[in-house]
């Protein structure tokens, strides 16, 4: 992960785009285009394309992801098969489809009662297709079950990555172990409800893999929407300049609705910094042009709202689960242990 320094070109957060091009057989440092002698590379795409680009190439490891996951199953079915000496459809008879139970009038009656009101069908009708319909979920989950346990007994590595983009921040605004192997890279907007919502399981997240995984933060005022959340961002920024950073972002995140100047200098007082230094920065817009850059750079990458992450480089959208940040950390970890082994 790049981290580019505060202020000068790059501002306080820098984007590097650098999607994954194996699939497309073009090396990350060969041009797509020469124009009059100056090179174009397909990196460069990102600054007029970038969400376009990153929606059309996770959907591609979206299909790639499920067809990968029927082929592992396959595989898997195959192979025991082969040990036992039966085919595959023969073990799939024995271990699956000789263990689904019949569905009663009863079970087939519980269901229907559920939909009868999106229906105006009688339980009569439709009770064959009702007992069909719990049989083959029945027979999913079996399945799923089977093919679970022959998995947790084999040596399977997935391979496959999702597409990758890099993002640079500004080293002053990052809460962690600096040297953690895993970077959660968030987009906020300090007027967003679900910005709010979500803080709280970054910080059970950071308890949680203390000194492997950190957080970076990254302006994204929804300006259009949250017409206060630009002059909070420049506020939080400002109690950074004293070193008071993540006080400040806490401080506006548990009450965000108060953001109003008067708010915004109030919140600096209970932090006890400056108020003359905070409130001339907050005056002069210093933070402005840096603010934008942030959010310009976030549309580039691909986010459309707050909150967003990346984390080494995967794409997460909105306020998400404890789970599903954890499914990614813990692949990035995986990742990086395998990393750190000798050859």
């Amino acid at each position: 992960m790049r981290i580019f320094p505060s202020g000068g070109i790059f501002g306080c957060a820098a984007l590097v785009l650098a999607f994954q091009l194996a699939s497309y057989g073009q090396s990350v440092r060969e041009p797509i285009a020469i124009v009059d002698g100056q090179p174009i590379f397909d990196q460069d795409l990102a600054s007029v394309a970038g969400p376009r680009l990153l929606e059309q190439r996770n959907q591609e490891y979206k299909i790639k992801s499920e067809a990968l996951k029927t082929l592992i199953r396959k595989k898997l079915i195959e192979a025991e098969a082969k040990k036992k000496g039966i085919t595959a459809e023969q073990l799939l008879d024995q271990e699956v489809n000789s263990k689904i139970p019949e569905p009663s009038d009863a079970e087939a009656k519980g269901y229907f009662l559920a939909i009868e009101d999106h229906t105006a069908l009688s339980f009569d009708t439709v009770k064959r297709q009702v007992k069909q319909f719990i049989k083959n979920a029945e027979a999913q989950q079996i399945r799923d079950k089977y093919e679970q346990s022959l998995r947790a007994k084999a040596d399977v590595s997935v391979l496959l990555q999702p597409p990758s983009v890099e993002v640079g921040y500004d080293s002053a605004r990052v809460k962690g172990n600096p040297n953690a192997p895993v970077t959660i890279v968030e987009f906020a907007d300090f007027q967003c409800p679900f910005c709010q919502k979500a803080d709280a399981t970054l910080k059970a997240l950071l308890a949680k893999y203390d000194g492997r995984v950190k957080l970076a933060f990254l302006d994204f005022p929804l300006t259009e929407i949250h017409g206060q959340a630009g002059r909070a961002a420049e506020a939080a920024r400002c109690a950074g300049e004293q070193g008071k950073f993540w006080e400040y972002h806490d401080n506006l995140l548990a009450d965000p609705a108060k953001l109003d100047e008067t708010s915004l200098i109030g919140r600096a007082q209970n932090l006890r910094l400056d108020e003359s230094a905070f409130r001339s920065c907050l005056a002069s817009g210093k933070f402005r042009h840096d603010i934008e850059a942030n959010r310009e750079q976030g549309t580039k990458a691909g986010v459309t709202g707050t909150p967003a992450y990346f984390i080494n480089g995967t794409f997460l959208s909105g306020a998400q689960s404890q789970a599903e940040f954890e499914k990614i950390i813990d692949d990035k970890l995986t990742i990086h242990g395998k990393s750190q082994v000798a050859p």
